[in-house]
């Protein structure tokens, strides 16, 4: 899988770049995401719910930064179980570029694979699931600066992620799946360093 896009963020690129950073702000936007935790230098644990098409999981994954070019880009590496549900891996890249005082173009290209059920319902179905995901995280994220606040911002499960793209997915069973309770906590956490891994629930 594939996945590249860019959007334009209502907020400095220097803002953007420390928002980007903060474990809290992504814990909060990141749709599904029950905890990011530091787990060595520039390196976070991450327990999220999600579910891609007909499949249902809780993933807990890691994710490290590298290549950091603050504040203009970092590279994501990442890594996610599912149980049952699979697997998914792969990395990131992610660059800001100032667009006037007030704005910052965002883009990233993201390169993922999966095994488990996930690589059985389909590369249409994943890749739906996580423009899906990508999408609220950033609606999310803008609101945070554009008025709306922390209002706007839930901490529901994407439970609808490729919704629309599982009727099409007929004949597949719904897997659900449980992993392991999860390192609850380190919501004092506020870190201004790097996320990495919330695509590896996609």
């Amino acid at each position: 899988m594939e996945l590249t896009e860019t959007h334009t963020l209502p907020v400095s690129q220097q803002r953007t770049w420390d928002a980007l950073n903060d474990t809290e702000v992504l814990r909060a936007c990141i749709p599904g995401c029950e905890s990011i935790d530091p787990d060595g230098e520039n390196a976070y644990l991450v327990a999220l719910s999600a579910a891609v098409g007909p499949v249902k999981a809780r993933f807990k994954g890691r994710m490290q930064l590298t290549d950091i070019d603050a504040p203009n880009a970092y590279n994501i590496v990442f890594e996610g179980q599912g149980g049952a549900a699979g697997f998914a891996k792969g990395n990131a890249r992610v660059t800001l570029e100032a667009d006037g005082e007030a704005a910052t173009r965002l883009s990233y290209t993201a390169n993922a694979q999966v095994g488990g059920k996930l690589a059985q319902i389909g590369s249409r179905l994943v890749d739906g699931a996580a423009r899906k995901i990508a999408g609220e995280f950033f609606k999310r994220f803008g609101a945070r600066f554009d008025g709306e606040g922390a209002g706007a911002v839930s901490d529901e499960s994407p439970a609808d992620a490729g919704g629309a793209a599982a009727a099409d997915a007929e004949g597949h069973n719904t897997a659900s799946t449980e992993a392991a309770d999860g390192e609850s906590g380190g919501d004092a956490t506020k870190r201004k360093k790097s996320w990495t891994a919330w695509i590896s629930k996609s």
